[in-house]
């Protein structure tokens, strides 16, 4: 990969940590996050349809209990990074959904092990309350790792395997990926319906 490409890693992998790790100050919003992440390949108008699309598609999937919904910065993040490799808007977008997907099982397992790790992590803090920063601090830092090594392996992988199979894509399923493509903010905006229905007048 290009350094432009670890760039991108590095700064979804920091704006991924604003969901609810650190700053929640909505960086992470894909509608954000989307042209944010493009000023690093140049191409903003890929940026800011991923960004749209990835927000539509989530829109209606609540982060409520043990719900973890997709994330719309690893999926824009993918998005921009596969279409700068050559690949085609529409197969980079489908694709970056689906990691966005297999990030949200990275993602619960990491809160699995952190629940039993939080007794340890008590007992230090009552030993010595100052511990509490470097608690924070590494537990920071681990999260980023991951989502920095999540982004480089998939977007490595997969856009390996993409550019070796977009040749030999039918017109046909190239039509099909195009119009699901095209179809993502019509069912967004379908899904919102209910909640404006729904508002008191």
């Amino acid at each position: 990969m290009s350094v432009e490409l670890w760039l991108l890693c590095a700064l979804a992998a920091l704006l991924e940590l604003d969901t609810t790790y650190a700053f929640q100050l909505t960086f992470s919003r894909g509608v954000i996050a989307g042209p944010l992440l493009a000023t690093l390949t140049g191409d903003y108008a890929t940026g800011i349809q991923a960004g749209v699309f990835a927000e539509l598609l989530f829109a209606d999937i609540n982060p409520l209990g043990a719900i973890l919904p997709p994330s719309a910065t690893i999926c824009c993040a993918i998005t921009i990074a596969l279409h700068s490799l050559g690949i085609e808007l529409c197969y980079a977008f489908i694709v970056a959904v689906l990691g966005a997907l297999l990030f949200v099982q990275v993602e619960q397992r990491i809160r699995k092990q952190r629940v039993k790790l939080l007794p340890m992590w008590e007992q230090k803090i009552i030993q010595r309350p100052a511990a509490i920063t470097r608690i924070l601090v590494d537990e920071l830092a681990f999260c980023f790792l991951i989502n920095f090594v999540f982004l480089a392996l998939f977007i490595g992988l997969a856009g390996a395997l993409v550019s070796w199979v977009q040749p030999h894509i039918s017109p046909r399923a190239y039509f099909a990926c195009q119009f699901a493509f095209m179809a993502v903010p019509w069912i967004g905006l379908a899904s919102l319906i209910p909640e404006f229905r729904l508002k008191k007048r």
